[in-house]
């Protein structure tokens, strides 16, 4: 085993968020696809959430490992970054450099650029940053030099005016999302509301889920989706094999 394996192990799809349980809720159907494709998957939590209302970090910890496992998950890693402190600062951006270098993603998931928690933006600048600095031969951090090829923002619960660039059908892996949302117990249950997902009166917390899924993968006509955003024009290869019917 190499260095930076000790570190973490090399995934093809990397998803990276300030807490635990945040890549369940964003996008755990899509890391569940994943790896159900094939390929190797990999959660870096920047902090273990020691300032949340409920719970502790030691339950956090094992949540999100049990969570993990539902999800298929290849390895899951913690950056120990102070919850409710997150900062982009040259020293967090070598850290996670090392870490992103360890990983060597093809594919990185980050949040979106704007949060309820001031957590959730910085972690997706910050993430941002660490992944373009992490290709630079000469930074100081530990690893071989490794720029992912894509970087995807992951919108499901945004109120924002963004229009998904792509919205990932999730219908058969929904009930394995829920299954890792649940894992979550200490955060959610009987619970409204959650990290992004907003207030919806007396709906539990579960069901909003489920409803967001749902409203977005209405919009590319299946049962269950999850919303992306990527800044870059995206690549179409065979118009006629597009698919969402139009008409």
């Amino acid at each position: 085993m190499t260095d930076d394996e000790t570190l973490a192990p090399p995934v093809d799809l990397l998803a990276i968020a300030a807490h635990r349980d945040d890549v369940e809720l964003l996008c755990g159907g899509t890391m569940a696809k994943t790896a159900a494709q094939g390929y190797r998957t990999g959660i870096l939590d920047l902090t273990a959430g020691e300032r949340g209302t409920d719970g502790s970090a030691q339950l956090r910890g094992a949540e999100a490992d049990a969570a993990a496992r539902v999800l298929g998950v290849t390895a899951r890693r913690n950056a120990g970054l102070p919850d409710a402190g997150l900062e982009n600062t040259p020293e967090t951006r070598r850290l996670l450099a090392g870490f992103i270098r360890a990983f060597r993603p093809r594919v990185v998931i980050i949040p979106y650029i704007t949060g309820r928690h001031p957590d959730h933006r910085i972690a997706s600048q910050l993430a941002y940053d660490a992944c373009f600095l992490a290709g630079l031969a000469k930074l100081d951090a530990p690893g071989q030099p490794h720029r992912p090829h894509k970087i995807l923002y992951a919108l499901a619960y945004r109120e924002d005016p963004v229009k998904p660039s792509f919205v990932v059908d999730i219908t058969d892996q929904m009930e394995t999302k829920m299954q890792a949302v649940h894992c979550y117990s200490s955060q959610f249950d009987g619970k409204t509301w959650g990290g992004e997902v907003f207030p919806g009166g007396d709906r539990p917390l579960y069901d909003q889920v489920r409803m967001h899924a749902a409203r977005y993968g209405s919009l590319i006509r299946t049962e269950y989706g999850e919303p992306f955003h990527v800044v870059e024009t995206m690549q179409v290869d065979d118009v006629v094999a597009l698919p969402v019917r139009s008409i």
